[in-house]
Order: C-alpha cells, then sequence, then structure tokens
C-alpha cells in the first residue's frame, strides 16, 4: 500500500517532512498556498512548530494523523504548516498575536487568518474535541458574518504593529553605576540559592543570564552574586539537565532540581552554554567548568556536525515515541555494564532499582554526592575514581549509541551555527585548544563560501546542497559575533572586514528610519502583516541587542564613530526598559555594564604577539577587545609596529605608554 503523502513531501525542513505523510492537506508558506486562500476565500490555518517540540508530535499524533480531524481542516481552511526556526519572522507575528489574544504562547502554535493571513483566533495544544469544535465554529462565523472576523483582525493587526514599539530617547541620557545596581537588585530576590538559577520551575539554563550577572560580579565585586552564578553552573553540570555520559545540554528541566530534563538538545543552548562555561573556567579556573566545555563540544563533534563543517539544529526529545527513552536506565541494565564497581558507581549517578523519576524503575543519569564524600566511603584515590567513572562512561555511552536514536533536524541555519562558531573560538582561547578554532573557522569558511547570496546578503539555512531562505537579523548579527570573536583568536583582518561589510548590509536593509533599531527582516524580504524589531533577550539574545554589541566594537576597532553613537542611541532606547525585568534584557545589561566600566582597548605590535596574547588568555578581563599583529590597517595598531613586542592599553581615545610584559599592562585595565 502507496502511503498518501501532502504537498510538504518536497520540503527541505525536517519538520515539514514529519507531517508529509498527514491526511491533512498541508502546504508551505509560499505564494501558492496564499493565493489558494485568497482565490477560495478560505481562512488559513497557520501551524508553527519545530522538529524537537514534545507537544508538537503530540497534537500531530492526536489531530493531524486523524481523518475525522483532517476532513474538517480540508474542507474549510487552507493549512500551512511553518518551521519555526526557518521562518522565525511568521513565528513572531504570530506569536505575538497569541499572546495578545491569551496572555501567553508556546509551541505548537496554531493561529486561524482571514485569507490576507491577518489573525482572528489562537492558541498553542488544543485537544482533538476542543480543535475540532473551535474550527467548525470559525468556519460558520466565516460564513455567516465574515464582517465580525474582518473587525477583529483589524483590531488585532493595529495591536501588532504597536505592540513592542521602541521610541528613541533624544535627552543627553548618561550611563552610571547606579543604573546597574537598580536593574540587578530586584533580579537577586529572584535567584535560587540552593539549587541554582531561579526560584521557579520549570528551569531553563538562561546562559545569557549568567553571563552578565558573571561579568557583573566580577567587576564589581559581589560575591553573592558570583555564588549565584557559581551554584547555578555547577547545579546545572551535576544535574539530569546534563548529559552525564555525552555531554550536551537538554533544553530545561521541568522540575525545580535540574533533575528531569525535556530530553530535547537544541545547539543554540549549547553553543552558548560553551561560551558561558568557558568564560566561567577562564574567570573562576574551576576544572569541572572546562570538563563541561570539552565534553559538550566532543558531543557536537560527534553527534550535530556535518562533513561540511556545519553544525545541525536539534535532536528530538523522543525515541520510540517516548520521551527520553535513549537516555533512561533500569538499575539492572546499568549495574551489568558497569560491572564490579556498580555499587559505587550506582551512588555516583543517583541510580536506585525504583528509579528515581516518575518513570518507574528507570534513571535519569545525575549527581547528588559529593566526590570527596564518595572517594572517601569506597577507599578510593583521586586516579583510580577519575579512572572508574571514564571507562564506566565508555561502556554506558557505546550501549546506549546502539539503541534507536531519537530525531536529528540536520537542517543547518547561519544564526545557530554562528552561535556555535563563537563558542568553539571562546573556548579556544579559555582552554587554549587550537583544535576547536579549527573547527570554527571550517564552518565559518564554508558559510561565507556557500551562504552568501549576491548581493552580499545571507541565506538563513542550508539543507541537501542547497541554501533557500533569505536571512533575518539574528543570522547577522550572530554571524558578525562570530567573526569578531574569530578574530580575536587569530587576528586575520579578513574576519573583521566580513563582520564590517555584514554590518553595512544591515544598516542599508535592516534600518528603521523611525529609530535606532533594526528590524527583524530585510527591506529585500518578503512583506508580512507586520515588521518587527526583536528586543528582548530570551534563551536566545535580541538580534538587536548582539547588533548593538557588535556596532560598538566595530567602531573601536575601526575607530567609525557613527557605529558607536548608533549602540549609544539603541541602549538609551531601551534602557527604561530593563529596570523592571533584567532577565529579559540580560545581553542589553552587558553593553551597559560596558558603557559604565569601559572597554580596555588591548593592542599587541610586534613578533610576539601570539605569546603575548596566549599569557592574557590566562587573565579574565570581560570588558575587552584585543588587536594584534605585525603588519595592520586597524587604526589602534597602523603606527604601532616594532622590532620589539609591546603591548598598549587604551580607553577612551587614549593610549598609555607601552609596556614590554603582561603584569605592566594589567595595572592599566580597569
Amino acid at each position: 500500500m502507496i502511503q498518501e503523502t501532502n504537498s510538504l513531501i518536497h520540503a527541505s525542513s525536517p519538520y515539514l517532512l514529519q507531517h508529509a505523510h498527514n491526511p491533512v492537506e498541508w502546504y508551505e508558506w509560499n505564494e501558492t498556498s496564499l493565493k489558494k486562500a485568497k482565490a477560495e476565500n478560505k481562512l488559513i490555518i497557520v501551524s508553527v512548530g519545530y522538529s524537537a517540540c514534545h507537544w508538537c508530535h503530540v497534537m500531530e499524533r492526536e489531530s493531524f494523523e486523524n481523518h475525522e480531524v483532517a476532513e474538517v481542516m480540508n474542507k474549510h481552511f487552507v493549512c500551512i504548516k511553518v518551521d519555526r526556526e526557518e521562518r522565525p519572522d511568521i513565528d513572531q507575528i504570530y506569536m505575538l498575536a497569541v499572546q495578545l489574544m491569551n496572555g501567553n504562547g508556546g509551541w505548537p502554535l496554531n493561529a486561524i487568518c482571514l485569507p490576507d493571513q491577518r489573525p482572528i483566533y489562537g492558541g498553542t495544544y488544543f485537544r482533538k474535541a476542543d480543535w475540532i469544535n473551535i474550527l467548525l465554529n470559525l468556519a460558520n462565523l466565516w460564513k455567516a458574518e465574515p464582517e465580525k472576523a474582518v473587525k477583529y483582525a483589524e483590531r488585532l493587526t493595529e495591536g501588532l504593529q504597536q505592540a513592542e514599539l521602541i521610541e528613541d530617547r533624544n535627552e543627553a541620557l548618561t550611563f552610571k553605576e547606579e543604573q546597574l545596581i537598580e536593574i540587578v537588585e530586584p533580579w537577586k530576590r529572584n535567584f535560587d540559592i540552593s539549587e541554582g538559577g531561579y526560584n521557579r520551575a520549570p528551569k531553563f539554563p538562561l546562559p545569557n543570564n549568567w553571563s552578565f550577572l558573571l561579568r557583573y560580579a566580577f567587576l564589581r565585586d559581589e560575591q553573592s552574586v558570583m555564588m549565584a552564578v557559581m551554584r547555578t553552573l555547577d547545579a546545572m553540570a551535576l544535574g539530569g539537565i546534563y548529559d552525564q555520559i555525552g555531554g550536551g545540554f537538554a533544553r530545561y528541566s521541568v522540575d525545580g532540581h535540574w533533575h528531569v530534563p525535556h530530553f530535547e538538545k537544541m545547539l543554540y543552548d549549547n553553543a552558548q552554554l560553551v561560551s558561558l562555561y568557558a568564560e566561567a573556567y577562564q574567570c573562576l579556573k574551576y576544572e569541572p567548568f572546562a570538563e563541561v566545555v570539552k565534553h559538550t563540544i566532543e558531543w557536537v563533534d560527534r553527534e550535530m556536525t556535518a562533513e561540511n563543517g556545519l553544525f545541525y539544529s536539534a535532536l528530538d526529545a523522543d525515541s520510540e515515541g517516548v520521551e527520553g527513552k535513549f537516555y533512561v536506565w533500569s538499575k539492572a541494565e546499568f549495574d551489568e555494564l558497569v560491572g564490579e564497581h556498580h555499587q559505587f558507581l550506582a551512588e555516583y549517578f543517583n541510580v536506585t532499582d525504583t528509579g528515581n523519576w516518575e518513570e518507574e524503575h528507570t534513571n535519569i543519569l545525575r549527581r547528588t554526592v559529593l566526590d570527596e564524600d564518595l572517594m572517601a566511603k569506597y577507599s578510593l584515590s583521586k586516579t583510580d575514581f577519575e579512572n572508574i567513572i571514564a571507562q564506566a562512561k565508555v561502556k554506558l555511552l557505546a550501549v546506549r549509541n546502539e539503541r534507536i536514536k531519537p530525531g536529528l533536524d540536520d537542517k543547518c541555519l547561519t544564526a545557530w551555527n554562528a552561535q556555535m562558531i563563537k563558542g568553539l573560538a571562546d573556548a579556544a582561547q579559555a582552554l587554549n585548544d587550537d583544535d576547536y578554532y579549527e573547527k570554527a573557522k571550517k564552518a565559518t569558511s564554508f558559510i561565507l563560501n556557500n551562504l552568501m547570496a549576491e548581493d552580499g546578503g545571507l541565506y538563513r539555512n542550508y539543507k541537501n546542497g542547497k541554501a533557500t531562505i533569505q536571512g533575518f537579523l539574528d543570522d547577522y548579527a550572530f554571524l558578525i559575533e562570530a567573526l569578531i570573536a574569530l578574530y580575536e583568536v587569530d587576528f586575520n583582518e579578513a574576519w573583521l572586514n566580513e563582520a564590517k561589510e555584514l554590518t553595512e548590509y544591515v544598516l542599508t536593509n535592516f534600518a528603521d528610519e523611525n529609530n535606532a533599531m533594526f528590524y527583524y527582516t530585510s527591506n529585500q524580504g518578503e512583506g508580512l502583516i507586520a515588521r518587527k524589531h526583536e528586543v528582548m533577550d530570551n534563551v536566545i539574545p535580541a538580534s538587536n541587542s548582539v547588533m548593538a554589541q557588535n556596532l560598538q566594537k566595530l567602531g573601536l576597532f575601526f575607530d567609525e564613530e557613527s557605529y558607536l553613537e548608533r549602540a549609544s542611541a539603541m541602549l538609551k532606547a531601551v534602557l527604561p526598559r530593563i529596570k523592571s525585568y533584567g532577565s529579559a534584557y540580560s545581553n542589553w545589561c552587558i553593553q551597559l555594564l560596558n558603557e559604565v566600566h569601559g572597554i580596555n582597548e588591548i593592542a599587541i605590535a610586534g613578533p610576539d604577539f601570539k605569546s603575548v596574547k596566549e599569557e592574557f588568555n590566562l587573565q579574565y578581563i570581560p570588558n575587552k577587545i584585543t588587536l594584534a599583529g605585525t603588519k595592520s590597517t586597524l587604526p589602534l595598531l597602523k603606527h604601532k609596529q616594532s622590532e620589539q613586542t609591546k603591548i598598549y592599553i587604551c580607553r577612551n581615545k587614549t593610549c598609555q605608554l607601552p609596556v614590554g610584559t603582561i603584569d605592566e599592562a594589567l595595572k592599566y585595565i580597569k
């Protein structure tokens, strides 16, 4: 029997392909499907999800694979499936619409729209009976009282266009230490001092939050904040949210103890967490943080890297239709595999006969006992302790790799790849590992050679040898950030020049003429019902906050005053919003920290610049840019060449006298 397919069978997105055999007549978001809705005067169902989304799979099984549901959908609607990771511009608009209607959002996201794309109703997950009932009511409304639907769409679309508007602040606002304190003091009240993270469940890693707080604690010598950062990073690394034998982090834990993960693994989380743990290691020299970096990159190498050097998007939470089945162990299987030290190892990984979570007799590996206590209890030396654990991990991983694996979303997204490139660049410096740099360089070179459009713009995606979707602001912002990070590893100015060219493209094609912010979509892109800015930092920093920092750094590298002025104007526009909700503006807070404490411009001139830079890598200086080389066109290095290697520390267009050693240079760094 030949299985029926719908038009999604021709899609590149793994998420869309998952729905290609549904009885629902799904279409991709394109000119054909949108014209069909208008020609037939049918309402549109815009159903948005992503491949690793557990509840997306549940709604598919309950509704979209059901012929009764499909009959209602196909008769009354044009049904459009959207991969939110490929088309975040569409997701952004309908997510905001659902939030305006219901006060909350999430995925799966289901919006019902007029034939002209304007939304009239929406929500997230619907049970089958509720979904059918809602669809029939809306179909009847459109047939009997279309003017009601149109009026509601007009009000909602107006709300969409007005929501989140940013107004420029023209007064002479100055950045001050007091602003940072006003932001962080109420933020502290949300810290979970015993478990790490915030005092709520579920617990998300939110790496950019902790990156800001680490820098804030260091620069202001705030021990209470530093302890909160340390506790969070330590608790995540010991918890079930971290894959104890395979490396890498799940998207969040469903509980308040980092114990039970929502098992999907996302590239963007792990890329940012590599950067965060590398930075924390550089600051604190705490060896377990370096191990997290190494093992997470090993997982990325093993399971998330294509032959061309790019990185895949995600691993599903489910395998064999069961969430987490790939990752959990019964006590009997665990004991048999690890052998003679099973009692010690079961205690180390919190493996019990009854199971350590809601699924009976299964265990999520995590660590709840101090290493020192276990070494004492089992009379093990540190070397024996580490060897037994390492051997057990190898055995467990080998057997786990024989299981049916979770689904892999193998599309490659420019923005997420750029975050991983930056993570590798950060790890290369913090851990002094050239191999990480080579991986970063390979991925970047592939993007620049294969995902660039003829007009100098970027494509967002790469799959099956093709790049097909125009880039969005986050693709540009994160790639520019990654290029700057690569320059600070190898001091090849080609990376910086590429970053500057992409920045000019952004200024030309994404700028909002009414304020300092950038639109999320290019003026060369498809026109949707609203053109939005992305300002709030979420699990991924906002593209505007990343661009503001890029402009600030490139302004210093190239002595480009217009970049510095725009970066400052962007921060001034957002600043009034930050005080009441710091964790939603953490990347803007990093920029504010740089404005208040200043950026150290470290210029290393002369033949021995590489070894001097390696020495600098041993220091934690969160508010800096670094330039180096023997020949340079960059303003800070241009006239500073000599046969002896010299270090210049500059701030606010003023350089100190050159010095010959790191110790002397550190005296000038603030």
